[in-house]
């Protein structure tokens, strides 16, 4: 019940549609049941099934009052009146006419309400996915190695979606067809008190079976969106790494993986569709059940002049009841729905409170300029209990450049992130100018920094925007200058629309020496004082290296750098070297000192050497 107030709870701004949805689907119910109650009517008047000692009765004008009897000796007097003056034929051309304009304004007033439901509805869904995907967008990136990307696509997308059909349902079965059910009830009661109690004593036994089929669809639907999840995951992982699949013959395997979790997909959604499916039928035939019941019930009481109702009245009784089902079944089918929609916003929820690891400072301290030095002062990280950096001391001066080398998973990388807070230590500090990093605001820090990494994570847009990144309103002139100095400005107006050239999903149109140089490009652009470099040119072949190493030379100029590096060639004029192994300092110094001394660095450099 809380998941599904919560829901709701998205919906709130949108209140003042309420008394709109209210009105326009009580016009709606009542000009519908307008259609019903004219069938009485006719049959005892145009059709004489009426005595003469009752139509006498209604004949006169009542005196008015506030009660059901008044509105219905009104409408005979009204019927009655009318019949008289034009006469059977053209009464009955009336009545026609009558229910072609209710049934008119019943489904306009209909239609009404739905467009405002469908406007809460979007409204309320945008207002949601607006939540995940902005706090997706806070949490730190550890949440994001931890989360497969299909799971986190399919919260956003289908859960959203069953969300969406939910709260559709959800919003009827508060008020329109609750409110359809209380009205014809009120109408059925007027006409046979006896009758209408034998009825709502029946009723509730269709909806008691129909409670035990949609039981289990809670527990089915989540382990559906889990298994969508999965699909969703194994998808972006295969488009992916296609390459790797076609050159390892592994397409058979990935066909094989892929067919176990689609049929385990089909398994639950036949198991749900058999328990939502199964709903309608048994309610069909309950409701005839009812029905059979009503009519052998009270015709019995008809039959035995135990009931106020006649013939006519009966058969209106009966019509007006069939009304009472399709809400009713509504009801039942809303249930299942509104199950499936708890199911997927408990997925929803667990994201958005998520509380982010990597938070803003409650006075954060704004950081206008980089003057003196970042230090690291017995800085330690483990990730899963496992050890990745350990008493880490290290003072980085202003407009120095530091290189950091070591063998694969020294923490080099893990060090570098420690800076913009992408992660916090788990003991002691990182400190910017004297402070502490996390007593500085995110966006304060991280205005400080550009980053080339190794994998250039370039967004499928043009060129322009992707050296924009970040940068809403750089100019023409200021984005073309960043891409000269990024050695990227000849390849791009080669290109077919040159700036405005899309360069597809991840950059794929372009070579990897290009992509970063656009990124290198985007880093030049956003002038920072502070540069981290991780492996920007590991991935590069000799060519794409030299303009790429010429590109950062260029921007590494009048800037603090710190460098981490595969190929040591390209940083042997740094400031100092240090070198990481099991995520401890092994040695420091400049590339000289560091041979001389002919420990680790110089293994490793004549290894590379070879």
């Amino acid at each position: 019940m809380n998941t599904y107030l919560r829901i709701l709870s998205y919906a709130r701004p949108l209140r003042h549609h309420i008394p709109q949805y209210i009105l326009c689907t009580l016009l709606g119910i009542v000009f519908g049941l307008i259609n019903f109650t004219l069938l009485k009517p006719l049959f005892d008047v145009i059709f004489e099934q009426m005595d003469m000692a009752e139509l006498q009765a209604f004949s006169s004008n009542p005196s008015f009052s506030l009660s059901l009897k008044y509105l219905e000796h009104k409408f005979y007097y009204l019927f009655i009146s009318f019949s008289e003056t034009f006469g059977k034929i053209g009464t009955l051309a009336y009545i026609s006419v009558v229910i072609i304009i209710a049934n008119l304004l019943a489904n306009v007033f209909k239609y009404i309400s739905q467009i405002i439901l469908a406007k809460v509805r979007a409204k309320t869904v945008k207002r949601l996915r607006m939540a995940i995907f902005e706090k997706l967008t806070m949490l730190h990136l550890g949440f994001f190695t931890d989360q497969r990307k299909g799971d986190i696509t399919s919260r956003i997308t289908n859960d959203v979606q069953e969300v969406e059909n939910g709260i559709v349902h959800s919003l009827q079965v508060i008020f329109r067809d609750p409110a359809t059910i209380i009205i014809y009830f009120a109408w059925l009661f007027f006409m046979s008190f006896k009758l209408t109690i034998f009825t709502i004593v029946v009723l509730p036994i269709a909806g008691f079976f129909i409670t035990g089929i949609v039981k289990k669809l809670r527990r089915i639907a989540l382990a559906g969106q889990e298994s969508l999840g999965r699909i969703l995951n194994q998808v972006d992982e295969t488009f992916t790494g296609m390459r790797i699949i076609k050159a390892f013959n592994a397409r058979e395997y990935t066909l094989n993986k892929f067919a176990r979790e689609v049929n385990q997909y089909a398994g639950i959604t036949i198991s749900m569709a058999r328990k939502n499916e199964l709903a309608h039928p048994v309610s069909e035939f309950l409701g005839i059940l009812v029905v059979a019941g009503i009519l052998l019930f009270g015709g019995n009481l008809v039959l035995n002049n135990q009931s106020p109702l006649d013939g006519a009245a009966f058969l209106t009784y009966l019509v007006v009841f069939t009304q009472v089902l399709a809400p009713s079944k509504g009801i039942s089918k809303a249930y299942s729905s509104i199950q499936r929609a708890i199911a997927s916003a408990e997925r929803i929820f667990e994201i958005i409170d998520t509380v982010p690891e990597i938070k803003d400072p409650v006075a954060g301290k704004a950081a206008a300029n980089f003057k003196e030095s970042i230090v690291f002062k017995d800085v330690s990280f483990a990730y899963d209990n496992e050890q990745v950096l350990s008493n880490i001391n290290l003072s980085i001066p202003r407009g120095s450049t530091v290189a950091l080398v070591g063998p694969s998973g020294s923490g080099k990388s893990t060090l570098v992130d420690l800076i913009p807070r992408f992660y916090d230590p788990t003991k002691g500090e990182v400190l910017l100018d004297g402070i502490s990093i996390k007593d500085y605001r995110l966006t304060a820090i991280r205005d400080l920094m550009g980053i080339v990494s190794q994998e250039s994570i370039l967004f499928n847009d043009s060129v322009f925007n992707n050296i924009a990144f970040g940068a809403e309103n750089a100019s023409e002139e200021e984005v073309i200058k960043a891409a000269k100095i990024a050695n990227a400005h000849e390849f791009i107006l080669k290109l077919e629309n040159g700036y405005q050239t899309e360069i597809g999903e991840r950059g794929s149109k372009l070579s990897g020496g290009q992509r970063q140089r656009l990124s290198i490009a985007r880093a030049v652009l956003k002038n920072p004082p502070i540069l981290i470099l991780d492996e920007a040119t590991s991935a590069l072949d000799s060519e794409s290296e030299l303009l790429v190493q010429e590109a950062l030379s260029n921007l590494m100029m009048n800037r603090t750098s710190i460098v981490v590096a595969h190929r040591l060639s390209t940083i042997q004029n740094a400031d100092e070297i240090i070198v990481l192994q099991e995520g401890k300092i092994l040695e420091r110094g400049t590339h000289h000192q560091l041979l001389d001394k002919g420990g680790l660095y110089k293994k490793l450099n004549a290894m590379q050497a070879v």
